[in-house]
């Protein structure tokens, strides 16, 4: 009995992502090149500008109005020329609406940083144009690539997830920006998945567990253990206290290290999820974090889920290929070809029982532990 659901849905997602890259790729065919050059060259403008109106909040500021520019800055404690002129630039890329002289207001796009917004990605914005973040991409680019280091080690001296332990703050923004990832890919891991197999989901890495939570609306019969680092898991225990919402009184959490151990399934009945962990770690890490999942599966015959992007062998779109960068910039991940990912679960003890698409640029391969 397969794992996938909505297949004709699937499909249809499918063939107009196809056409989206094509038109994607027109530019490149159109602007003449030294043009297009100065257009990537200047890309970060464009990224900063949009960082600055995340921070100054200015999406909450306008809500549902239409506000002069002096009444913004007012609210936002800015100067108004220049509040104008960076509405002006980003309402130029279609982010925020002109609505008459020197006045602005939402638009579909801007509406995303509202925080009130069910699928804002404020914090997404926040995270990857933070100092933190940016700092590598900015400074060390250059000589991560000559020396095959990521830049962020090389800008701070430490890895990604070693630098989180002891930066509370940057700690609980990037857990924020990974819970909105579900804006950015929809909810179809929940809809397109056959999860109703399932009476238990332990979800490794599942910061608070905005997915897990995505799919247990669906199915009142699950429960789910959230597993995470210490601090990512008190935080979230916190969270869902103070915000309760259907679903989230099945959520449980441990502390846990995916490298060293992971809780133990109790059936085949358990599936674990790992949504995008493996794709921020080295073959070697990735291999060896899959062992402990194989090691937690016993002989119970649960399986694993990885939710993840795959590469194409070629041709691989903008979105593949940033990710891809973002992994090298930011550890020793990357993103991987589905035969990259089958020598990797080979290499790991596992087997792929099914790989189910989605309405989504991310895929579910299910996996099950080599019978020796």
């Amino acid at each position: 009995m397969s794992f996938q659901k909505n297949i004709g849905a699937v499909r249809r997602y499918a063939k107009v992502m196809r056409f989206g890259t094509w038109l994607q790729r027109l530019p490149q065919r159109m602007i003449p090149p030294p043009f297009r050059l100065m257009q990537v060259g200047s890309a970060f403008w464009q990224s900063r500008a949009l960082y600055a109106a995340a921070q100054l909040d200015i999406a909450g500021v306008l809500g549902d109005d239409s506000l002069d520019v002096r009444e913004i800055a007012t609210r936002a404690d800015c100067d108004a020329d220049a509040v104008s002129r960076l509405l002006r630039f980003l309402s130029s890329l279609g982010i925020f609406e002109e609505a008459g002289t020197r006045c602005y207001r939402n638009n579909k796009t801007s509406a995303h940083l509202r925080r009130d917004h069910p699928q804002c990605v404020r914090s997404m914005i926040l995270m990857h144009n933070s100092e933190t973040m940016s700092r590598p991409w900015y400074e060390q680019l250059e000589a991560g690539v000559r020396e095959g280091v990521p830049p962020f080690v090389l800008a701070h001296g430490e890895a990604l997830f070693d630098h989180l332990n002891h930066q509370p703050e940057f700690d609980r923004l990037f857990s924020e920006a990974m819970d909105s990832v579900e804006a950015l890919t929809g909810d179809t891991f929940a809809s397109d998945f056959n999860w109703s197999r399932f009476g238990r989901i332990i979800d490794v890495g599942g910061s608070r567990g905005a997915k897990s939570l995505a799919i247990l609306r669906r199915h009142p019969s699950l429960e789910a253990l959230i597993v995470d680092r210490p601090q990512v898991i008190n935080e979230a225990r916190r969270h869902w206290v103070e915000h309760p919402v259907p679903g989230s009184e099945r959520l449980q959490f441990a502390a846990g290290d995916v490298l060293e151990s992971v809780p133990a399934a109790r059936a085949d009945s358990d599936v674990f999820l790992l949504s995008a962990v493996l794709h921020a770690m080295d073959d070697d890490t990735a291999a060896r974090a899959l062992r402990q999942v194989v090691a937690a599966c016993g002989q119970t015959g649960a399986r694993i889920a990885v939710l993840e992007m795959v590469m194409p062998d070629t041709g691989a779109d903008q979105a593949c290929a940033s990710f891809d960068m973002q992994m090298f910039m930011a550890c020793r991940g990357r993103e991987r070809t589905e035969s990259e990912w089958l020598l990797l679960f080979e290499r790991s003890g596992l087997v792929r029982e099914e790989w189910v698409r989605l309405q989504s640029f991310a895929s579910i391969q299910v996996l099950q532990a080599i019978r020796r």
